[in-house]
């Protein structure tokens, strides 16, 4: 008989072996996980024999191979096929879990989805043996569709929630039960896309702020870089989801907000790749037959011009063997340290 709170833990990974090892025995680490599935999805480089090395032995592990690169929403729909426990987390093959992650959110109560904060840190750190990541009180609440949209959409001059970058524990009863996948045209906000769709169904999504994930930060991640299609990709299903139907006022009007603003950058991407390969001439033609996109690429030029004048805040480069100062996604009270 399955234990019902076992996790399999789903790793998506294209050319990852300077890092795959770090995520496969964080979550070999965790006694509640029963399984941890690489797909490795048409790396070039020693992504899986990177990932066997890091076999504890247990027979959790399970490697499988794609010939040709299909994308993390692929990959991980896969992983959930093949895969037979009632959880599923999803680990990217950058980052790692913090010790007792998944006790704390099996604690959690109603939930469907389970989340909890994440430490932000940078590749030379990652692997530091003092990182001090922060102890938060471990309180939790249960987010709407609206809330979770809203945190989605960047305000200029202001940060946005990034509720997006969320990685939750999902319950496969309610993922089966509501016929749940991700999009596998989508290489861009697929979680996003996922957790709203979810959520629209009546998910429970309890987030809590203790922090149990650590996302790396690399100059060359492959979450880090999109093409222009990709970006398309993305309003297009935000578009879907509309018409879908069966949305509150209030969340449609959020998913509108969000298609538009992932539209404008969208256009403003376009122009610019126009500009470059066929001249400014091309750009300004596609502009002036579309006129609803010119305020975003008139906007996005506007506030590259006046990046120069903006005074740029440095942080002092760290000193040797020094701790760097840490970012968490969601803003929280540390608990005060033991004295």
């Amino acid at each position: 008989m399955t234990n019902p709170t076992s996790i399999c833990v789903v790793i998506a990974a294209k050319d990852a072996s300077a890092t795959i090892a770090r995520a496969v025995t964080s979550a070999l680490a965790e006694p509640e996980v029963a399984e941890v599935i690489v797909i490795d999805d048409g790396s070039a480089d020693a992504t899986g024999p990177s990932a066997q090395g890091a076999n504890d032995g247990s027979g959790r592990l399970h490697i499988v191979r794609f010939e040709a690169n299909r994308g993390p929403a692929a990959a991980r729909n896969h992983a959930i096929t093949l895969s037979s426990s009632p959880l599923i987390a999803v680990l990217d093959a950058d980052d790692f879990f913090l010790p007792g992650r998944f006790r704390n959110l099996l604690a959690l109560p109603d939930w469907d989805f389970a989340a909890d904060n994440i430490v932000f840190v940078d590749e030379r750190h990652a692997a530091m043996s003092n990182l001090d990541v922060a102890a938060f009180q471990p309180t939790s609440a249960l987010i709407d569709l609206e809330h979770f949209i809203a945190g989605n959409i960047s305000r200029r001059g202001k940060s946005r929630g990034e509720t997006g970058f969320l990685k939750p524990v999902m319950r496969r009863d309610f993922l089966e039960a509501n016929g749940l996948r991700y999009r596998e045209d989508l290489r861009l906000g697929e979680d996003y896309d996922l957790y709203v769709r979810a959520l629209a169904k009546g998910a429970r999504y309890r987030v809590s702020h203790a922090c149990g994930y650590g996302a790396v930060v690399r100059q060359n991640s492959l979450s880090g870089q999109h093409r222009t299609e990709d970006l398309k990709r993305l309003y297009e299903a935000d578009r879907a989801i509309l018409q879908a139907g069966d949305l509150a006022p209030e969340a449609a009007r959020l998913i509108r907000r969000h298609e538009r603003h992932i539209r404008g950058r969208y256009e403003l991407r376009h122009f610019l790749d126009l500009k470059n390969g066929q001249g400014p001439g091309a750009a300004l033609r596609y502009a002036l037959f579309r006129p609803a996109a010119l305020p975003a690429i008139a906007g996005g030029i506007l506030a590259d011009k006046t990046e120069r004048f903006r005074r740029p805040t440095s942080p002092a480069p760290p000193r040797p063997g020094s701790v760097p100062a840490l970012r968490y996604l969601l803003p929280a009270t540390p608990v005060p340290a033991q004295k």
